[in-house]
C-alpha cells in the first residue's frame, strides 16, 4: 500500500517526527494512522495476482506542501512462512541495520509491491487530484523502484542503470516520474489495480537463481484497460547475489502471501500548527481532508478484493508464449477467488498521542458486497464528509474539537497551510549508459499533462529500453521476448477486459494527454519511455493541452549550470538557437547540428531568459530561469 511505506519506521529513519512546543508551531506529524480492511485467508494455490478497485477523489480542496496520504493501495510481500528464525534481511540494508523491531525474519519489510492512487511528500506537480504511482522495495527499503527510470521521489535524476527494475509494455500510456494524472475532478470513481504473474522469461541461474515470475501491473480505468508494466524478475532475484539465504525467496520465485490488506489508506506525513490560547491551552489544525459520501452516509474507499491462481491467466499465457493460441487477457473466474472481508476502528495518533474523535464521526465498516469504507455520523456537508481539522491537547489524548470550540487568540481558524512551490526542480535522465546503448529510435517528444508539467518521451524498441541493458543476455532470449511483447500489442487492446468490472460504480479516466500515438513505423513491439519532467511553459485554455507540440524543450528549468535543448525532429542547415535577456539583447547564437545540445549558462547572471528557437519553418520561444 502507499507505505511509502517503510510503514512509520522510514519516516521515523529519515524524519524527525517531534516538533518545538512553541507558538506558533509547525511539524509534518498531523495524524497518522492505516483504515485498512483484512481479508479472510485464500486457499494455498492463490498467490499468483492480487487486485482491488480503489476510490479516486480529492483528499484536499487545494494542494498542499509536503503532505502524504495513500488512498486505497496495494500491499504484496512474498511468502516466507515456512521462515521463522533467519533473517531475509542482510547485514547492510536499511531494515537490517536500522528496524532490529522488525526481526527475526524481518520478512513485513524484505520485499514489496506497494504504491497506488494518493498524494506524497515528493511530488513536484500538483493540480488537485490524487495521482497513480507503482512502487516496489526489492531489498529491504535500500531502494525503491517505482518508474521504467525513477524510483520512489526524492531524486530528480534516474536509478543507476544496474538498479532499474520496471519494464514498460504499454505501447500508448506513459509513466512520468511524478505520477499518472487523471482527467477532469472525480469524484469516488473507481481505478482497478492487479498484480498478475506471468511466465514472459524462464527461471536461470547466473551468478544468483532468477525465477520466472514477472508480477505485471494491470489496471482497468474508463480509457485504459490492460498490463502498464512490469518488475522483472530479476528485480527481486539481485539481493540474493552474496546473501545465499535468499535464493529462491524472493518475488521472482515465491507466491504472495494470501491475506493481504485489501486496499490500505496509510496517513503519513500531515502538517500541523499548533498555538496556545491565553490560558495556555494548546490547540492543533490540520488540512481539511474531505471524503465523497453516497446517500447511505458511506465513503466507498476499496471492493472487489480478489486473490488469482495460475489459472486466472498465468497458464494460458505460457501456452502462448511456447506456440499456442493467443489468448483474450481476460482474467478466468475459476482462477478467482473472493475473500470475506472484515475492519478495525483506526489507531490514529498525532505527535505521538492517541487521538480521539475521527473514528467515531467516521468509522471504518465493511458494507454489504464486501465494500469497504466509512460510515458516518456526522460533519457530512455538500456530499463530503470531513475529518475533524482541530484538536486539542489533553494528558494522554488529543481530542477533536469543532471550529467553534477554538479560541481565537489561538490564531488557527484562519492561518493557511503552505502551497508547494510554484517552481519545482525538473527530473530528467541524461541519454547516456543504459539510455542511449542501444537506444531511443525516435524523439523527443511532449506531451502536457493536467498538472502543468511537459513530459519528454523517446520511443525505444521495447528490449532496449534502458532497464534490459544491465543483463548479459543472450539474443535469442531477447528476441523471445520482444516477439511475445509484439504478439501482445497486436492481440490486446486497451478497450477490452482482463479484470472483472466493478460490481458497481463508475470507472475514473486517466488524463488524455498521458496517451500518445507512435510513429507508424514503430506502432507494434516498441514503448514511450520518459526522460524527462518539468514545469511546463506552455499556457492551457480550458485545461486542455495546446493544439501543437512544441518543436524544442529545455530542462532543467530554472538551472544553475547547463541547459539541455531537446530538438523532436532531426536540425537541418536553417536550425538556429538564439539566447537574448528579456530585452531582447543577444547573448549567444548557436547552430545547431544534433538533435540533443547542451547549453552552458553558468556564467549568466541570475535572472530570466529567452530561447528563440527556427528552423526556417517553425519558430519557438521558451522562457527559463538563471540561479545559483
Amino acid at each position: 500500500m502507499n507505505k511509502t511505506s517503510f510503514f512509520s519506521s522510514f519516516f521515523t529513519f529519515f524524519i524527525i517526527l517531534s516538533f518545538v512546543n512553541f507558538s506558533p508551531a509547525h511539524a509534518q506529524n498531523g495524524l497518522h494512522g492505516y483504515i485498512a480492511s483484512y481479508p479472510s485467508q485464500a486457499p494455498s494455490s492463490y498467490g499468483e495476482g492480487y487486485g482491488f478497485y480503489s476510490a479516486i477523489w480529492p483528499l484536499v480542496a487545494t494542494p498542499v506542501n509536503h503532505f502524504q496520504i495513500g488512498l486505497p493501495s496495494t500491499w504484496i510481500i512474498p511468502d516466507n512462512t515456512d521462515n521463522t528464525t533467519v533473517p531475509l534481511c542482510p547485514v547492510g540494508t536499511v531494515a537490517r541495520d536500522y528496524w532490529p523491531e522488525r526481526g527475526p525474519t524481518y520478512s513485513s519489510v524484505f520485499q514489496t509491491v506497494e504504491g497506488g492512487p494518493g498524494y506524497w511528500a515528493g511530488n513536484k506537480f500538483h493540480y488537485g487530484p490524487p495521482k497513480f504511482k507503482m512502487n516496489s522495495t526489492p531489498n529491504c527499503y535500500s531502494q525503491e523502484i517505482s518508474t521504467p527510470g525513477w524510483q520512489f521521489f526524492w531524486s530528480d535524476t534516474p536509478l543507476p542503470d544496474n538498479v532499474l527494475g520496471i519494464a514498460q509494455l504499454s505501447n500508448c500510456l506513459l509513466i512520468p516520474p511524478d505520477g499518472m494524472t487523471f482527467e477532469g475532478n472525480p469524484n469516488g470513481d473507481l481505478l482497478g489495480i492487479s498484480y498478475m504473474v506471468l511466465p514472459l522469461t524462464d527461471s536461470y541461474t547466473d551468478e544468483y537463481p532468477v525465477g520466472k515470475k514477472s508480477w505485471t501491473l494491470f489496471l482497468n480505468a474508463e480509457n485504459f484497460k490492460g498490463p502498464l508494466a512490469y518488475y522483472l524478475p530479476e528485480t527481486w532475484a539481485k539481493i540474493s547475489k552474496n546473501y545465499p539465504f535468499d535464493y529462491g525467496r524472493g518475488l521472482d520465485a515465491r507466491p504472495s502471501v494470501k491475506n493481504l490488506s485489501g486496499g490500505t489508506m496509510e496517513f503519513n506525513t500531515v502538517p500541523i500548527m499548533s498555538a496556545n490560547d491565553d490560558d495556555q491551552n494548546r490547540y492543533y489544525k490540520i488540512p481539511r481532508l474531505q471524503f465523497p459520501v453516497d446517500s447511505l452516509n458511506r465513503t466507498i474507499l476499496s471492493k472487489d478484493v480478489t486473490f488469482y491462481s495460475k489459472v486466472a491467466i498465468y497458464n494460458d499465457v505460457f501456452e502462448w508464449r511456447t506456440g499456442g493460441q493467443a489468448p483474450s487477457g481476460s482474467f478466468k473466474k475459476r482462477g478467482s477467488y473472493k475473500p470475506y472481508m472484515h475492519t478495525n476502528p483506526v489507531n490514529y495518533d498525532q505527535g505521538g498521542k492517541a487521538v480521539v474523535g475521527i473514528n467515531e464521526v467516521a468509522t471504518p465498516q465493511v458494507f454489504e458486497g464486501n465494500e469497504f469504507g466509512l460510515k458516518w455520523t456526522g460533519n457530512i456537508s455538500d456530499g463530503m464528509g470531513n475529518f475533524p481539522e482541530f484538536f486539542k491537547d489533553s494528558l494522554n489524548f488529543r481530542v477533536a474539537v469543532p471550529d467553534s470550540m477554538v479560541p481565537v487568540s489561538t490564531g488557527l481558524l484562519d492561518r493557511k497551510f503552505n502551497a508547494p512551490s510554484e517552481n519545482p526542480t525538473p527530473y530528467h535522465a541524461e541519454l547516456r549508459g543504459a539510455w542511449r546503448n542501444p537506444g531511443p529510435v525516435a524523439g523527443p517528444f511532449f506531451a502536457y499533462l493536467r498538472d502543468q508539467s511537459m513530459v519528454t518521451y523517446f520511443w525505444y524498441r521495447f528490449i532496449d529500453q534502458p532497464v534490459f541493458q544491465q543483463f548479459n543476455w543472450s539474443e535469442s532470449k531477447k528476441d523471445s521476448l520482444q516477439g511475445l511483447i509484439e504478439a501482445m500489442h497486436e492481440n490486446w487492446s486497451i478497450e477490452q477486459d482482463y479484470m472483472k468490472a466493478p460490481t458497481s460504480g463508475n470507472l475514473v479516466t486517466f488524463d488524455d494527454a498521458l496517451f500518445v500515438t507512435p510513429p507508424p513505423e514503430y506502432s507494434i513491439g516498441y514503448v514511450p519511455i520518459v526522460v524527462a519532467q518539468e514545469k511546463s511553459e506552455v499556457s492551457w485554455v480550458d485545461n486542455k493541452p495546446p493544439n501543437r507540440l512544441l518543436d524544442i524543450a529545455v530542462y532543467p528549468n530554472p538551472t544553475s549550470h547547463s541547459l539541455n535543448i531537446l530538438l523532436r525532429s532531426v536540425p537541418n542547415g536553417s536550425s538556429m538557437l538564439q539566447l537574448t535577456d528579456l530585452q531582447g539583447k543577444i547573448i549567444q547564437t548557436v547552430k545547431l547540428s544534433k538533435m540533443r545540445e547542451v547549453l552552458d549558462v553558468s556564467s549568466l547572471s541570475n535572472g530570466i531568459y529567452i530561447l528563440n528557437y527556427s528552423d526556417g519553418t517553425h519558430f519557438e520561444k521558451i522562457r527559463f530561469i538563471k540561479i545559483n
